[in-house]
């Protein structure tokens, strides 16, 4: 069963539509691209997956969720399901690391501090963030706030993570970095739905590209051996 399945999906900011007639798939650890510019869509199609912005037309399934009709208060139990990678970070900016990742953890539903411990210090060293918990955002680089953002996202152990530009803030190094962190996740099953705009990260982490541009969803379908061929052949399907 696909965890994500839309089918003939119109997505929309109020009454504009953004993106028309979208038909795709997310299977278990699959690592998935939405590429395209500013403003093509990409931010408003991934939070429809986690019910931000409503589906007033299509069929759409996240998990075992109807995205059309879901109630509000099935959606915490979906965004349990999901963890969400945001480019601005938005830590909690008075509280150390450990306190950020125990706050989520508890707005979830977790009481028992031993497991909360436990969990905190596993999503840590995921990132390679152990010794960092007791640092405040301010105290850390950029690189190190988004590994922070990554191990938030992991908490709730979710079967999907969906990354909205998540190394749009960050050096082109770091950036790498934090593209092999998440690749390297969904080859342990998770997976990864990321929205960026640069076509680089492709040549060295091959994964479905989709591709946003004039309110079309279009899946680039051939094989990808370089950048300049990924371009090409958006040309040609668009």
């Amino acid at each position: 069963m696909s965890l994500v399945n839309y089918k003939h999906v119109d997505v929309c900011q109020e009454e504009l539509v953004v993106l028309r007639d979208i038909n795709f798939h997310v299977e278990r650890g699959e690592f998935v691209y939405l590429l395209g510019k500013v403003g093509s869509g990409k931010s408003t199609l991934l939070k429809s997956l986690y019910a931000e912005i409503p589906i007033k037309k299509g069929e759409a399934h996240v998990f075992q969720y109807d995205m059309s009709t879901i109630k509000r208060s099935e959606i915490p139990f979906l965004r349990r399901k999901i963890g969400i990678i945001f480019q601005d970070f938005q830590l909690l900016g008075d509280r150390t690391v450990n306190q950020n990742l125990e706050f989520v953890l508890k707005a979830t539903g977790w009481t028992d501090k031993r497991k909360i411990s436990e969990q905190i210090d596993l999503v840590l060293s995921i990132v390679g963030m152990t010794k960092k918990g007791y640092k405040r955002p301010h105290q850390l680089s950029g690189g190190e706030q988004q590994r922070i953002v990554i191990a938030r996202a992991l908490l709730n152990s979710p079967e999907l993570i969906v990354a909205d530009e998540p190394t749009g803030n960050l050096d082109p190094v770091t950036a790498k970095e934090l593209i092999s962190l998440l690749y390297e996740i969904s080859r342990g099953g998770t997976s990864v739905l990321m929205a960026t705009h640069n076509h680089t990260f492709l040549d060295l982490y091959p994964g479905r590209v989709f591709y946003c541009e004039d309110e079309t969803f279009t899946e680039v379908n051939k094989p990808v051996a370089s950048v300049s061929e990924l371009e090409e052949i958006i040309e040609e399907e668009i």
